[in-house]
C-alpha cells in the first residue's frame, strides 16, 4: 500500500486518521530534545495521543548513530512494545530516519507514522521511505527502504522553527523545482524563504512533495530516475562530511545548496545547462545561504570524499546533471580535473 500523505488542515482530525491506519495495541511516540520542547506540546494532549508512551533522545544528526538507535529500541522492549505496536515520529530528518529504521526493525517491523517538523524532513526525509543512520562516519550508511503508513504534513510547526532550519529545507524545494518544470523552479526562485508566507508555503511545500512522490513511485530502490533526486547531493555530501570531519558542521539542505552550484556548473559545461538559469539559481543560493569555506587545499579530499558516495558503481563518480530545467540526466561523470574547476566556480562563480 502506497504511504499515506495529509496535508493537514486539522492536526488532531488527521494525526486520528492516520493512527487508525495501523491496527496497534501500544503507541510511541518518538521525539528528540529540540522537537519534545517546540513541537510535542502542540499534539501530546490530542485525546487520539491518549496513553501513548513518549521516547526522547537527543538532538541533531551526530546523534543519528547506533547508539540512539539502540536506545530506542531499549525503550521500545522495556515499555512492552510487540509487533503489533506503532510509533510515531515526530521531528525533523534525523528522528524520521532513526525512528523509521529502529520501527522497521523492531521485531522485524512495526508500522510508523512520521509528523515532520522541519521543512527539509517534509520536502525529503519523511517522503520516500529511506531509513537509516550515520556510521562510521559516512552518512546514512546503514538503512533500509520501507515507508511509514502516513505522513502528516502541517506548516504550522515551521513557526518554531529558525531561519536556518527553514533555508536548509528550502534547498530540496529548489531541487525539486530544478528537476520538475520552469514555473515551479521561477516561483521558487523567486520567493523570500527568510520571511515567508507559510499559507503559500503549505501549497509550495504540497507541490514540492508531489515531485518526489511522482518520481519514487516510478522508481522506489534508486535503479533510474530516482537519480534525478540526487541532484546536489554528490558534492553536497562531501561538503557535509569534510564540515563534520572539521567538527564545525553544516546542515544539510546548506550542503546540498552549495553542491547544486557545483553540479549546475558541471551541467552549464557537460550537458548544456543555460547560463541564465545557473546564474539565477547560483545567486539566490550565495544571497540566502552564503557561502562554505573552502581553498584548493581541501580539493584532494573532497574528491576522495565524493568517490565513498553510495550512488557510485566501481569507484566511478556518479552524477545527475541537468540539460535544461526538467530536463534529467542521470548517470553523469566527471573527470577530476572538471570537479575542481566546479570547486573553482564555486569559490568564485
Amino acid at each position: 500500500m502506497k504511504q499515506k500523505i495529509i496535508i493537514s488542515k486539522n492536526l488532531c482530525e488527521d494525526i486520528s486518521i492516520a493512527i487508525s491506519l495501523c491496527e496497534h495495541d501500544k503507541l510511541f511516540v518518538l521525539v528528540d530534545e529540540t522537537t519534545s520542547d517546540m513541537c510535542l506540546p502542540l499534539v501530546i494532549n490530542f485525546s487520539c495521543l491518549e496513553g501513548a508512551k513518549v521516547i526522547r533522545i537527543k538532538a541533531t544528526d551526530t546523534h543519528k548513530d547506533i547508539d540512539s538507535l539502540a536506545s530506542v529500541w531499549q525503550a521500545l522492549s522495556a515499555n512492552g512494545a510487540t509487533r503489533h505496536s506503532c510509533m510515531i515520529n515526530l521531528g525533523g530528518g534525523m528522528v524520521t530516519d532513526l525512528g523509521g529504521f529502529a520501527a522497521s526493525t523492531f521485531k522485524r517491523g512495526i508500522d510508523f507514522i512520521n509528523i515532520p517538523t522541519t521543512l527539509l524532513s517534509m520536502v525529503d526525509a519523511s517522503v520516500g521511505g529511506k531509513t537509516g543512520i550515520n556510521f562510521n562516519g559516512l552518512k546514512n550508511e546503514i538503512g533500509v527502504f520501507n515507508d511509514s503508513k502516513a505522513v502528516i504534513i502541517d506548516t504550522q510547526f515551521l513557526k518554531t522553527s529558525d531561519s536556518g532550519n527553514l533555508c536548509s529545507g528550502y534547498a530540496e524545494m529548489l531541487k525539486h523545482g530544478l528537476i520538475s518544470d520552469e514555473s515551479l523552479w521561477s516561483e521558487l526562485v523567486a520567493f523570500d524563504i527568510l520571511n515567508p508566507d507559510y499559507e503559500k508555503l503549505q501549497s509550495m511545500v504540497a507541490d514540492s512533495i508531489k515531485v518526489k512522490e511522482r518520481i519514487v513511485e516510478e522508481d522506489p530502490h534508486e535503479h533510474g530516475i530516482r537519480k534525478a533526486l540526487n541532484l546536489g547531493h554528490t558534492v553536497g555530501h562531501a561538503f557535509e562530511s569534510l564540515a563534520m570531519k572539521r567538527n564545525a558542521p553544516i546542515l544539510h539542505g546548506y550542503a546540498v545548496a552549495f553542491g547544486m552550484i557545483c553540479e549546475l556548473y558541471l551541467s552549464a559545461v557537460k550537458t548544456s545547462f543555460p547560463t541564465d538559469k545557473l546564474r539565477q539559481t547560483v545567486s539566490y543560493i550565495k544571497d540566502h545561504y552564503g557561502t562554505f569555506a573552502i581553498t584548493c587545499d581541501d580539493y584532494e579530499e573532497l574528491y576522495e570524499l565524493m568517490k565513498h558516495d553510495k550512488k557510485n558503481t566501481a569507484g566511478v563518480i556518479n552524477f545527475t546533471l541537468l540539460g535544461n530545467v526538467g530536463d534529467i540526466r542521470i548517470n553523469q561523470t566527471a573527470t577530476k580535473e572538471e570537479i575542481f574547476e566546479a570547486l573553482d566556480f564555486f569559490r568564485e562563480g
